[in-house]
């Protein structure tokens, strides 16, 4: 018997292509991509079957033992030979051949039913065998044609495996074998079983219980240490308040998604005793509220208070940070503790603008009035200099309490001689002063930040106000009542008794 090269025209109805004509000696049928004829499905083995031509006569041979082939509804035995004829159907896992000559070539019509297989149809009973007849015994002839056939498709089946070359009716690269044929089969997205939507349910739900429980029971581990009891307490104790409402421990109140920490600060301390205002070299330097009161220190910590340590800690030669591109140096280097005369010349700038808007009436009273004392008539003394003198002298004699054992007036206030020794318009004593700033500029004096500035230090926002308008740059337990100041208040004289 003599195979021949022959002519097949492949139609694939499943996959809406155009037909294809193929001139083989024998048409491979299978799942492997060395097939000529690729149906990709795993009740497909990888070299299924063949069909080619001999003697005239196109023959289907049958190679799955797993898996099973019909012609015309009936079973092909293993390593068997079946003549096609026009008409004839064969099916092959979910597939359907559909066998019709065309001249000289064997037309193969291919379509897809996925809810029938060989195996559903053997165990109906649809088979020729299960329905009572006998099957038809194999002649002589087609015994012989089955035994030269095994002979041609041994070799084939063979080189299946080791063929590299792709089908010209599907082009892929090659799978590689890895075991089994079954493993090595990739199904196509309509055979792929979506996620059920369940699993995302339960995986959000998993994910908000896990969030929950780390944000209420290691609430810690997120900070260094504690909040302030400021921020700590329901109700507010200190009256007028300088917030909004009490935090009561509310990590949200600062911490947002959408909105800055500095912005939601700032938002809260906005009430009619406080506005949270910086200066303006605070805000070219970009910094906000965080930079100076910095949180989470300890219950005993003290916003207000430790800000005068980050003061001291930003403003020195040390750091060598720059703030949008400006460094910072240690203040007042040749004028001790502050003491803003140098050589004889005021170098203190005056009272900004922004700030001498937030004083009283009677303060710029007071100012004129000690300008007016400080000074001769007809005196050639710098006009700048002299306003300077005047309002550095008024703040301090203003309703200012002497502390630290300073000597004070009848009514326990600051004086002029409460810093200095002598004075007069001609000879002022510029040297006590520079040993007594510290003595009321030392920082805060309760409380586990207590010394936060040395003793020989000055308090820095006692001059550099920070927040213009809280009006809080002495502090309220270090001012007599505003009432008893008096606009004719004379230099080293207390003001009058109510």
């Amino acid at each position: 018997m003599q195979t021949e090269a022959s002519k097949f025209i492949i139609n694939r109805e499943d996959l809406n292509v155009d037909p294809v004509t193929l001139v083989t000696d024998g048409l491979k049928i299978g799942r492997a991509p060395s097939c000529e004829l690729v149906l990709n499905h795993p009740m497909v083995s990888r070299l299924h079957a063949g069909i080619n031509d001999a003697d005239g006569r196109y023959y289907l041979y049958n190679f799955s033992h797993s898996s099973g082939t019909t012609l015309n509804g009936r079973v092909v035995a293993i390593e068997s030979a079946e003549v096609l004829a026009d008409g004839d159907v064969v099916q092959i896992g979910p597939y359907f051949l559909r066998i019709s000559r065309a001249g000289d070539a064997l037309s193969i019509g291919v379509t897809l039913e996925v809810a029938m297989t060989v195996a559903d149809s053997e165990s109906r009973g649809e088979t020729p065998q299960t329905q009572g007849q006998q099957a038809p015994q194999p002649s002589k002839e087609s015994t012989e044609v089955a035994a030269a056939l095994g002979v041609f498709w041994e070799k084939r089946k063979r080189e299946a495996g080791k063929m590299q070359h792709v089908s010209p009716l599907r082009p892929q690269k090659p799978q590689r074998v890895l075991g089994k044929a079954r493993f090595n089969w990739t199904p196509t997205r309509d055979l792929v079983r979506p996620w059920p939507f369940s699993v995302f349910v339960w995986g959000f739900a998993a994910v908000a219980v896990l969030s929950i429980v780390a944000a209420v029971v290691y609430a810690q581990t997120y900070s260094p240490a504690p909040i302030s009891s400021a921020h700590a307490r329901g109700k507010f104790t200190s009256q007028p308040p300088i917030a909004r409402q009490a935090n009561a421990t509310n990590c949200t109140a600062c911490h947002t998604l959408t909105v800055s920490m500095d912005k939601n600060c700032a938002s809260c301390h906005e009430t009619p005793a406080f506005r949270p205002t910086i200066t303006d070299a605070h805000k070219a330097a970009g910094l906000g509220c965080t930079a100076c009161h910095v949180e989470h220190q300890g219950t005993e910590y003290r916003p207000s208070v430790a800000s005068l340590q980050t003061c001291t800690n930003c403003h020195n030669d040390a750091n060598k940070k720059t703030y949008n591109g400006h460094g910072v140096h240690t203040p007042h280097p040749q004028t001790g503790f502050g003491y803003p005369v140098v050589n004889g010349k005021w170098v203190w700038t005056g009272l900004p603008d922004a700030e001498k808007q937030q004083k009283t009436p009677e303060l710029q009273r007071i100012i004129d009035n000690v300008r007016s004392q400080l000074v001769p008539p007809n005196s050639a003394r710098d006009p700048d200099d002299l306003h300077r003198s005047a309002e550095f002298h008024a703040l301090h004699i203003h309703r200012v309490k002497a502390v630290g054992g300073l000597p004070a007036n009848r009514d326990g206030e600051l004086s002029c001689s409460s810093c200095h020794k002598f004075f007069s318009p001609v000879n002022v004593d510029r040297e006590t002063p520079r040993a007594t700033c510290g003595t009321c500029h030392n920082g805060d004096r309760g409380g586990k930040f207590e010394n936060v500035l040395a003793a020989d230090k000055p308090n820095c926002i006692s001059c550099h106000v920070q927040h213009l308008e809280a009006r809080r740059e002495w502090g309220r337990a270090l001012l007599n009542d505003l009432s008893a100041a008096s606009p004719n208040l004379q230099l080293g004289d207390a003001p009058p008794q109510k």
